[in-house]
């Protein structure tokens, strides 16, 4: 009678481990969103580099090499949120998917909200991707990476960072610091802050922040609706507006930086790189 008891025990305790193993599978599954999209806003006009999305490396538009990383990342279609035609031209002469989006608008984030609103009027996909169009050199992974914070179910906007290991970032305000904790042995972690300052204060990593998103489709249609904020236009930082406004926001480390093109000579680094 003991030997049996024990036996059902064992049983009772196995069977419980695997359903609550089995749980947390299904819970993690249905919480990371099962359907996300890529949305590349582009625009001629910008004051230090006219007509950049357009601009040729190795022959094609650099909106084309930003298009064909996010492809290569293979998380979900990609359409590109054109400000203007002859970017719409570009990306459909490729076979791609482009949507015309009013020039006036103020953000990428308020030209990718305008581009889904008519490309995806159902809602089908459940999170957003928001990578900019003069990121060329974008990592694959890193793009894949975004969507990774997105798994805690508080979450509602990722983003990815890069630890920084040069002294004279940790100073440079162009160099954007996410103040994050993250554990030592983690790859994740929340977002309290972001700043051209050098922060935290004391001993520990700075985190390079890259300005690459991933939305849940909520918090997307709430943010375009959220005024500028005071730290906002401070730092002249946009991901301000989301935390100043009680949304959670949680960084991924990633292994590079991407070259952002904001000039002639960026490009030519562009070039030099792919």
């Amino acid at each position: 009678m003991e030997r049996h008891n024990a036996a059902e025990i064992l049983y009772r305790i196995t069977l419980s481990i695997c359903l609550i193993e089995f749980f947390y599978v299904s819970w993690h599954i249905m919480i990371k969103p099962l359907k996300p999209v890529v949305v590349i806003p582009a625009r001629l006009a910008a004051t230090r580099f006219p007509d950049k999305p357009l601009a040729l490396i190795h022959g094609e538009p650099m909106i084309v090499h930003v298009w064909r990383r996010a492809m290569e990342a293979k998380v979900g279609p990609v359409l590109v949120a054109a400000g203007d035609k002859a970017i719409l031209d570009a990306i459909k002469k490729i076979g791609g998917d482009a949507v015309l989006t009013n020039p006036d608008l103020p953000s990428g984030s308020d030209r990718i909200h305008a581009a889904l609103e008519s490309y995806d009027p159902d809602q089908k996909f459940d999170a957003i991707i928001n990578l900019q169009g003069d990121l060329p050199t974008i990592e694959p992974a890193s793009v894949r990476a975004c969507l990774e914070p997105l798994a805690h179910p508080n979450v509602d906007i990722a983003t990815i960072g890069v630890k920084i290991t040069r002294d004279k970032e940790r100073t440079d305000p162009n160099v954007v610091k996410a103040v994050a904790s993250i554990g030592a042995n983690s790859k994740v972690g929340r977002c309290i802050y972001f700043t051209r300052a050098t922060a935290p204060f004391g001993d520990g990593p700075y985190y390079h922040h890259i300005g690459l998103y991933a939305y849940r489709r909520a918090a997307l249609d709430r943010f375009v609706l959220l005024a500028p904020t005071i730290l906002e236009k401070r730092e002249r930082l946009e991901q301000l507006r989301a935390l100043e406004a009680g949304m959670r926001i949680d960084i991924a480390l990633v292994d590079t930086v991407p070259l952002g093109v904001d000039t002639p000579y960026d490009l030519e680094r562009a070039q030099t790189m792919l």
